[in-house]
This record gives structure tokens, C-alpha cells and sequence, in this order.
């Protein structure tokens, strides 16, 4: 006599070739299924990708332009009036021991415009400021054309232009005529980009004497910036008031720039919160999309379901079936999705010269939460596909 019979087991691999061999047979289905899925994915992973690639070019401006900065400008007088910074700040500012460098604007009241026929009321948001012939190197600027202030030209009406004020006038080059207050500066340099000081990217730079003896200049600055050891900047930060004003140091202001750059980036990291949840929600339709499909897909192979009933499959076995394909549909899904992603981040990222990254946590999260969906939205389709009854399922209608 023989003994009880035992079904077959499905080894992975046998699993894997069943669940392909049924996505294979709807393959117009499956690539819109999957499609839902990839989107999702793409979104998350491109949206890590993008905000990471931006928080990398933060931290190396950070690192490049460097945290030592300090602005020290006027505040406010206890009678609600604009206080002033005494005309002797840059030199009481040196004394400060570890202070390595520090240079003045003063913001004048006259306006730059490309000639004179513009309107004096017609700004378009650029500021005229007396400058310090070291505020160049105070901030590590660089000039894009022509040549920075020195001894000579800060004496006579020459001007040089910051990158924003440059573009607004209509990118005049060095040697150009600007009208500035009542009378024409020569544009002796443009400046590239200060992200530390964009107030200077908007202004047009004169010197001290020229300042004073053709728009009025009464020598007091308004703006210090001030670069020192980068360990004693919290030091000097706090001595900075009572050294710039001693009589009145609750008139002073004093910031640091980099700030604004690193509260820039945590600001994209909270809207990048934003746009994972935009993602997830993505990703959940997808999830429905291969619900749908392999619902659908359980309806119209009830005969191949009874069939293989009918020759021993268990239920566990056809549940192991249906799951293996929503597994698997997601699993290409994923896989699609993070490629698309991978590629939008560094298509992005090089438009914007950024460097690009996506950080591996994320390549490996990515399709373990397609596959977490492809789980979920395969659990009930399989369960509903081993409660089948073959005797019923055999006699359901071909087509």
C-alpha cells in the first residue's frame, strides 16, 4: 500500500516563475499597475535626491564662504528713532583681539539709474552705498569684470556694481556711464554673487571721499561686517555692541549671515516633509492600482484557480501564487520608480550645478516600501483566490 499523499511544495524559485508567468499573460495591465507604483517611488526618491543635493551645496557655501561673518548694523533708539553707528566703529572694532578683518558700507540717500532720463522714483530696488576699499576681501568677493576700488578711483566718481544691480541696469561693462544722485559715475567693476551680503549684489559701490564729496556723505557707516577666528566668534559676537556704541550698545545689531543660509536649509527640509507625504500618497494609489488589477486578475482566472485545485494545489499555495505576482509587479514598480528618481535628482542637480545626491538610505527604503505596498495590496486578493471552492470555480464560464 502506498502511504498519504502530499502536495508538492513550491520552492522560491517555482513561486517566482508561477508569478511571473501570470503577470506575463497581462502585460498592458501590468505596466499600468506598476506604473502607479514607480511614480510614487520616483517622487519620494527624487524629492530625498533633490533635498539632499541642495543641503550638500549649503554645506560646501558654508564651507567656502564660512561661518566667521558678522553684520553689526544700527537698531533702534529708545524713542522708537534709527540709531547711528559712530564714525570711530572700524577702528574700535579692531581692537578687538581676534578680529582678522573689518570693513564699512554707508547707504547713501541718492539713487543709480541707467541714465538720467529714467524717473527718480524708478529704483528698481538698487541702494548706492559708500564703501571701504578692504570690503572686498572682508567678504571674499570676487570681481566678474573690470577692477575693484582702490586708492585712486574711490576718490572720483567711479562706481563699482554689484551682480543684481549690474543685471537691473542692463549689464553695463566697466568704462560705462551710470547716473547716480544728480551726476554720472563710471562703472569701473561688476562684482559676482555675495550670498553672505546680498544687500551688496544690490548696490552700487563708491568710495568714501567720492561719496562725501559728490552725494553728501556725513561718514557715518551703516553696515559693519567683521571676520574673526572662527572659535571666538560667539566671543567677539557679545563684545561687539559695547565696543561698536559704549555709550548706547543696546543700539546695536549684530547678526551673522550664515544663519539665514542654514535656517534656508532647514526650511527645505521641512517642505521636504511636505513632498514625502505628497509621495506616500502617490505610493498608496499605486498600492490600489495593484489591488484593483489583482482582484480583477482573481475574477478571471477562477477556472485556472479550480484547475489547479483540482490537482492539488493548497490554498496556501495559491495564496502564495497570487501574492508572489502583486510582489512581484510592485517589485518592478520600485525598481522603475527609483531609477527615474535617481535620474531626475542628477538631471536637476546638474541644471542647478549642484552635486548631485541621493542619499543609499533612500535606494534602499524605496522598494522595500513598494514591496510593503505590493504586500498589502496583494494580502486580500490572494486570500479571496484560496477561498475559492474548486468545484465552484470549475464551473464558472470561460471568458
Amino acid at each position: 500500500m502506498t502511504g498519504p499523499l502530499t502536495p508538492a511544495r513550491l520552492r522560491p524559485r517555482d513561486l517566482a516563475e508561477v508569478g511571473a508567468a501570470g503577470l506575463r499573460a497581462r502585460p498592458a495591465r501590468v505596466v499600468l499597475s506598476a506604473l502607479g507604483v514607480a511614480l510614487g517611488i520616483a517622487t519620494m526618491v527624487a524629492v530625498l535626491g533633490v533635498s539632499a543635493s541642495g543641503q550638500e551645496r549649503l554645506r560646501s557655501e558654508l564651507d567656502r564662504l564660512g561661518t566667521d561673518l558678522l553684520r553689526v548694523q544700527p537698531g533702534r533708539t529708545l524713542q522708537g528713532g534709527e540709531a547711528r553707528l559712530p564714525v570711530e566703529s572700524v577702528a574700535m572694532v579692531r581692537r578687538i583681539g581676534p578680529v582678522r578683518a573689518v570693513s564699512a558700507t554707508g547707504e547713501l540717500p541718492a539713487t543709480v539709474r541707467r541714465t538720467d532720463r529714467v524717473p527718480r522714483a524708478e529704483t528698481g530696488g538698487l541702494t548706492v552705498r559708500a564703501a571701504s576699499l578692504n570690503l572686498l576681501g572682508t567678504l571674499d568677493g570676487r570681481v566678474r569684470s573690470g577692477t575693484w576700488l582702490n586708492a585712486a578711483t574711490e576718490r572720483y566718481p567711479a562706481a563699482v556694481l554689484g551682480s543684481v544691480a549690474a543685471r537691473r541696469l542692463g549689464g553695463p561693462r566697466p568704462g560705462t556711464p551710470v547716473w547716480i544722485g544728480d551726476r554720472w559715475f563710471t562703472v569701473v567693476g561688476v562684482l559676482d554673487p555675495l550670498p553672505l551680503a546680498p544687500e551688496i549684489e544690490r548696490a552700487a559701490l563708491v568710495g568714501f571721499p567720492a561719496a562725501r564729496a559728490h552725494l553728501g556723505f556725513d561718514g557715518h557707516p551703516t553696515t559693519l561686517y567683521q571676520r574673526s577666528a572662527e572659535a571666538s566668534v560667539d566671543a567677539v559676537r557679545a563684545v561687539l555692541p559695547r565696543t561698536v556704541n559704549p555709550e548706547r550698545p543696546e543700539e546695536v545689531e549684530v547678526s551673522r549671515p550664515s544663519d539665514a543660509l542654514a535656517a534656508r536649509a532647514a526650511a527645505e527640509g521641512a517642505l521636504t516633509g511636505l513632498l514625502l507625504g505628497l509621495g506616500a500618497v502617490a505610493l498608496l494609489v499605486g498600492g490600489v492600482g495593484i489591488a484593483n488589477t489583482m482582484v480583477i486578475s482573481v475574477l478571471e482566472r477562477r477556472r485556472e484557480i479550480g484547475l489547479r485545485r483540482a490537482l492539488g494545489a493548497t490554498r496556501g499555495q495559491i495564496r502564495a501564487q497570487f501574492l508572489a505576482e502583486s510582489l512581484i509587479l510592485s517589485a518592478l514598480g520600485g525598481v522603475a520608480g527609483v531609477a527615474a528618481g535617481a535620474l531626475f535628482t542628477a538631471g536637476y542637480a546638474l541644471w542647478r550645478d549642484w552635486p548631485p545626491v541621493v542619499p543609499g538610505w533612500a535606494l534602499v527604503a524605496a522598494p522595500a516600501a513598494a514591496l510593503g505596498a505590493g504586500a498589502l495590496a496583494g494580502l486580500y486578493p490572494a486570500v479571496r483566490a484560496a477561498r475559492l471552492a474548486p468545484t465552484a470555480a470549475l464551473n464558472t464560464p470561460a471568458g
